[in-house]
């Protein structure tokens, strides 16, 4: 096992702020990636979509009827891509304006939907604070008309019944936050990239945290491929090849790593070179310690390293993050 990192030497400024769902620099250090990842571009290599929930005081859900062609008259939720130059919760608001008549300001992010960078949906719950219900007399191409529906959506044609795990989170988080509020942070970022909180626990209860050595110490980041079968690929595919390739998650050590949630994201429109790239900050799971668990399994990168941590405050807001993350749907 490497020598521990000193105290002073750990990126404690920079995990706090990934614990309480803020933002941080993205430096030109990638774990994993020989090169610079290329930066991404909305409507070339991504495609970011928004999607909101909202209630009003009576408990009954905001739907629209669609306009398009391929499924008109249909219901669902407001939904729609982000264009350029817009931030996360800038197409939000525009998307359920244009669609339901209805302002909105987000609350939190309920969940992450992804099929790779080239499909990626950030599905909100909001709350309306102005406008009126859009009717059919100003339909129009982004709908025919907005309600409010009291009762079990699966009573209308619905557009997709995708929207269904939606409005289940989104009535868990009302009657019980299993979360704390997550919304974008401001913060340009080039590429797409996945900055990792990997925790390991020992079988005496000791805990360490992965860090990347390259410059100083922080909170390991892997970036997204932009080739056409990576842009197709599961959006935390990059995470998992790397520790795969950098840590001998072998027997006792199985099951192997997984993405546990989300603890925050940022975006700025027009980024360096006028790019739309995302950081999202993700907690990842590692094995439980098995028999020979006293210390996580020495990392085969020399890039990368353990680091014990031995503030009990710390420890205890790490191990509850681990409960309370934003899902990350695949």
């Amino acid at each position: 096992m490497q020598p521990p990192f000193p105290m002073g030497d750990a990126p404690t400024a920079e995990l706090d702020t990934v614990l309480d769902g803020g933002a941080w620099e993205v430096g030109a250090t990638f774990e994993g990636s020989p090169a610079p990842p290329a930066p991404v571009s909305l409507g070339r290599t991504v495609c970011y979509v928004v999607l909101a929930v909202l209630f009003n005081e009576e408990g009954a859900v905001l739907l629209v009827q669609e306009a398009k062609p391929e499924c008109r008259g249909r219901w669902y939720l407001p939904a729609g891509r982000m264009e350029p130059g817009e931030s996360v919760v800038e197409a939000l608001r525009r998307e359920v304006k244009e669609e339901s008549g209805l302002e909105c300001e987000p609350i939190t992010l309920l969940a992450l939907e992804e099929r790779g960078p080239a499909w990626i949906r950030f599905a909100f719950l909001a709350c309306p604070v102005g406008g009126t219900l859009k009717t059919l007399e100003e339909a129009d191409a982004e709908s025919l008309q907005a309600r409010w529906w009291p009762g079990d959506p699966r009573a209308l044609p619905l557009r997709s019944l995708d929207i269904l795990p939606v409005l289940d989170l989104a009535a868990r988080y009302r009657q019980s936050p299993p979360h704390p509020p997550t919304l974008p942070r401001e913060l340009p970022c080039a590429p797409l990239c996945l900055r990792l909180l990997l925790p390991f626990t020992s079988a005496a209860g000791d805990l360490w945290v992965l860090l990347g050595t390259a410059g100083t110490p922080h909170l390991p980041v892997v970036a997204c491929g932009t080739s056409p079968p990576e842009l197709r690929a599961g959006l935390c595919r990059p995470v998992l090849r790397l520790l795969r390739d950098c840590l001998p998650w072998d027997p006792p050590w199985d099951p192997r790593p997984g993405v546990l949630g989300l603890l925050g994201l940022q975006h700025r429109p027009g980024g360096p070179g006028g790019s739309d790239g995302v950081c999202f900050n993700v907690v990842l799971s590692a094995p439980p310690a098995g028999t020979h668990g006293d210390v996580p399994p020495e990392p085969s990168d020399p890039a990368l390293r353990w680091w014990h941590v031995e503030d009990e405050g710390l420890r205890g807001r790490i191990l509850q993050r681990l409960r309370a993350t934003v899902p990350i749907r695949s």
